[in-house]
């Protein structure tokens, strides 16, 4: 199965919905290269970038389930290798 390395940016606007973002994130824990959030408590929000390397399907579907959460959105750059 071909793999790409792609870099996920979420911005968390909704603090409610993190719980279920880890959640999913766990979900695809097997794939997540790395993680790092940070929180921006001036403007109350949290940004978050996970490297992935995984099937399109499996990154498409990770995107999309972060997508319908409440409150947080998502932009996913992906490599050529």
């Amino acid at each position: 199965m071909e793999t790409k390395v792609a870099v996920i940016g979420i911005i968390v606007e909704n603090l409610n919905s993190v719980a279920e973002l880890n959640e999913i994130l766990s979900q695809y824990g097997d794939f997540i290269i790395g993680r790092m959030g940070i929180p921006y408590k001036a403007k109350n929000i949290n940004c978050i970038t996970i490297v992935i390397d995984a099937d399109m399907n499996s990154i498409n579907s990770l995107c999309g389930k972060i997508g319908k959460l409440d409150g947080v959105s998502s932009k996913a750059a992906f490599s050529n290798v």
